[in-house]
């Protein structure tokens, strides 16, 4: 199983690794699926599965097994010596992990229960994920989305093995623009192409990336392959379909058959300097000679707008200190600052002194269209502004979701069949309201009032409210939801597509006791209830929600005014 398309260090001879097998051995193996174990793979997981699946990970033939894995984190290299410099692991959890064992095989399927892949099962171990997210992101804070993703939501226990592949994942927008490395590398000959420089972005292409890109071509003297991220939109990004869109419309500035697209099934790591190596081993499987490492590469910063996590300069070093051994020539790019007198881009290292410069990032446009900002020409194309105003109008125009958090007793439903009514008045646009209770009554009956069930129900509220949102349409809510995590995990949701206010009824727990009318306060003190949220199950209050209001002094309608207050001044109404 392992030996299919033999391990080559340097990818001498155009070997690739292909695990797609041929229909007498996808038969078989359809027959002895029936008796085996499986394991459903989720959105990330995919995203490994298709890049192993169709050589875009050669000469990888499967997901990793533990002396690899360790091989990989402390010198990025596998056993056999071939450079890769990021571990490729199917994690699970403890319970699926528990009956496995080492020399047996298992099928691989997707959420949907499609028969993908059989899985010959060599290693099951427990990663040390703490020497893992050092390694690897450099760092343990959680702060950075990789390191929060490893630490907080992926298995216990790492499988390792080879795959033989039956079918890889269905897709059903953009098929002619899903190709494999050796469809595109077919286009290369057809086109006649010898210099290919890669580009991959998860974010719009705007003017400067355009002119990173037009940069890397004149100065390598090559044809240009676009590879942008499909498969998982990041943390308050555009969604991909609005972006393959702009994309569509900025490979047309391009040369007449310079460019060419192909969309890749990658979820962004974001590590640094080993994501950047592994973005030109991939677009070394592509049959690129060339890869841009641009400013900023792999950095969280450019999806959520922290600081950043990594060097610029550092980063296009070390992936220029490996580049030839997987004989790649690395195009290093500079930020790039707008020169308006000039009319003109140029790299903010070759600015004089007292030039005046003008700068918008990827983060500054998402920014300006999501609240209804104007976006200047020099900035962007216009095709791309109008994409992304019909996908994401202006506040005025946008689904909302206000989400209101607190003690019970602390007033939330009240207020929240204020606003109800006063949106209603405004009559601009459905309005739902999700209350805590009603939506336990018609929704989640079927739940207890445990820890998990609670936290079960606020997540279908927060679903639901999604789609509200996703449809411009205005949902109201009033759960409890006392856990920091799931109202910022419903944040990310509903942000993605729309707005999201955090409403914080901040009611001291004296006052929410004295009108608690049922006495379910008194009996949780008493030890009759467990697990009350304020008593003896914690409540964890907002740091930064958008309104917080304290309902002690203040009436229902005045409460809800601040809402209100907050909404005009957000755009929203």
């Amino acid at each position: 199983m392992g030996n299919q398309g033999k391990l080559n260090k340097k990818y001498h001879g155009g070997k690739y690794i292909n695990l797609l097998v041929d229909a007498d051995r996808s038969a078989l193996l359809k027959k002895i699926s029936l008796d085996l174990p499986s394991i459903t793979l989720d959105e990330r997981q995919l995203c490994d599965f298709e890049l192993l699946s169709t050589g875009a990970f050669s000469p990888l033939d499967g997901f990793m097994t533990r002396s690899n894995y360790e091989s990989v984190l402390d010198r990025m290299k596998l056993q056999d010596g071939t450079l890769w410099p990021m571990p490729v692991c199917l994690d699970i959890s403890e319970p699926a992990a528990r009956p496995l064992e080492a020399g047996q095989s298992v099928v691989i399927r997707d959420p949907e229960g499609f028969l993908l892949a059989i899985m010959h099962v060599q290693d099951i171990w427990k990663p040390d994920k703490q020497k893992e997210a050092n390694l690897l992101f450099g760092t343990n804070d959680r702060s950075h989305p990789g390191v929060d993703h490893l630490l907080g939501s992926t298995g216990d226990y790492y499988i390792g093995g080879p795959l033989e592949v039956l079918s890889l994942p269905l897709h059903f927008d953009f098929k002619q623009l899903r190709m494999t490395p050796p469809e595109v590398r077919g286009l290369y000959k057809k086109l006649g192409w010898n210099r290919i420089v890669g580009f991959h972005t998860t974010n719009t292409i705007h003017r400067p990336e355009y002119e990173m890109a037009i940069r890397a071509m004149k100065s390598s003297r090559a044809n240009l392959l676009l590879l942008p991220g499909v498969a998982m939109t990041g943390p308050g990004d555009f969604d991909y379909y609005t972006r393959v869109r702009c994309y569509r419309h900025v490979v047309g500035y391009f040369p007449p058959e310079s460019a060419v697209m192909s969309l890749l099934p990658i979820f962004s790591r974001m590590a640094g300097p080993r994501d950047a190596l592994l973005q030109c081993i991939i677009g070394k499987n592509y049959g690129c000679t060339h890869f841009i490492i641009g400013h900023q590469h792999a950095d969280p910063i450019a999806q959520n707008g922290s600081n950043s996590f990594y060097n610029s300069e550092a980063t296009q070093a070390f992936v220029q200190q490996f580049a030839g051994e997987i004989e790649i020539e690395v195009v290093p790019s500079d930020e790039l600052v707008y020169l308006p007198f000039e009319d003109q881009f140029c790299p903010k290292v070759d600015v004089s002194e007292g030039t005046e410069t003008i700068s918008l990032s990827s983060l500054d446009i998402r920014h300006r269209i999501r609240s209804g900002r104007r976006i200047p020409r020099w900035a962007t194309f216009l095709e791309v502004v109008a994409e992304l105003k019909k996908a994401y109008p202006p506040p005025s125009k946008q689904g909302f979701t206000v989400f209101f958090t607190g003690l019970s007793g602390a007033g939330k439903s009240t207020i929240a069949r204020v606003l109800y009514a006063k949106m209603l008045e405004i009559g601009k646009r459905p309005v739902t309201l999700l209350d805590g209770d009603i939506v336990r009554q018609n929704l989640s009956n079927e739940l207890s009032f445990s820890k998990e069930h609670r936290d079960i129900n606020v997540r279908r509220i927060g679903f639901v409210a999604g789609e509200i949102t996703k449809n411009r349409g205005v949902a109201i809510c009033a759960p409890i939801a006392p856990y920091a995590s799931t109202r910022s995990e419903i944040r990310t949701n509903i942000e993605a597509v729309g707005g999201f206010i955090e409403v914080h009824v901040a009611t001291p727990l004296t006052v929410c006791e004295k009108r608690d009318r049922k006495g379910m306060y008194a009996k949780a003190r008493a030890g009759l209830i467990k697990g009350y949220t304020g008593i003896d199950d914690p409540y964890e209050e907002p740091d930064a929600p958008e309104v917080r209001v304290d309902t002690t002094g203040i009436s229902p309608d005045e409460a809800a005014q601040e809402i209100l207050i907050y909404l005009g001044q957000m755009r929203f109404i």
